[in-house]
């Protein structure tokens, strides 16, 4: 996992790609996250960590009309596609989206009642980091879900997407594959996590390791 600089933010020429394919998931498996977050949090507010174009948070809130939600990614672009698509679902008054870093936040300490992340832990060239800001972030008593990485592979017609890309995204996703840049996606295991988890003040966590992902529950 740790052999090569890993690339934390997704180009902003691959942005569009990338929105296409989490679209395509939307109700198979954002729709899914978003039922097991407001099973157990009802109110509040929640920190989404590499939220992408924002459709987790907007799958939270469309069934907690009572949690509001801050979405970071380190991609302008999709920053901004997060703004429009909670423009277009008349939810900005509980989602708002900030270009930002993970390892280093802006926010005060003991500022939300959840931490959630989908599909960024493998991309962390620093995740100790992280999860020490995630614990600083985080209220007493709070907790983080970490699912990483966001399984929606499984769910995504490659053929359908592979249809929907124009040749500017067609060529970019081929460029960066000839440069080694477009890695297979790979899960930590628990073995890995556990050590990433005992250098942070966390002392409460459950890890549920899967077939293709890892789900990383923190307590503080």
């Amino acid at each position: 996992m740790n052999k090569f600089f890993k690339i934390e933010r997704i180009p902003g020429v691959l942005a569009s790609s990338y929105e296409k394919a989490t679209r395509m998931v939307i109700e198979e498996y954002y729709g899914q996250v978003a039922e097991e977050i407001v099973s157990s949090f009802k109110s509040g507010v929640i920190l989404d960590l590499g939220t992408g174009p924002g459709y987790l948070p907007i799958e939270i809130v469309r069934r907690a009309p009572n949690i509001n939600i801050i979405g970071v990614d380190l991609s302008r672009k999709l920053i901004q596609m997060a703004q429009a698509n909670t423009a277009k679902a008349g939810l900005s008054h509980q989602l708002s989206f900030e270009v930002g870093n993970s390892a280093g936040l802006h926010f005060d300490n003991a500022s939300f009642d959840r931490v959630i992340s989908t599909g960024m832990l493998h991309s962390l060239n620093h995740p100790v980091a992280v999860l020490i800001e995630i614990y600083r972030v985080l209220k007493k008593g709070g907790e983080a879900w970490i699912y990483d990485p966001a399984n929606i592979t499984t769910h995504i017609d490659k053929g359908k997407w592979k249809a929907s890309l124009n040749f500017r995204e067609r060529s970019f996703l081929w460029f960066f594959k000839l440069l080694g840049l477009h890695k297979p996606i790979t899960a930590y295991t628990r073995q890995q996590v556990i050590p990433m988890i005992e250098a942070t003040d966390f002392e409460s966590f459950e890890i549920d390791e899967r077939k293709n992902d890892i789900r990383i529950k923190l307590r503080r």
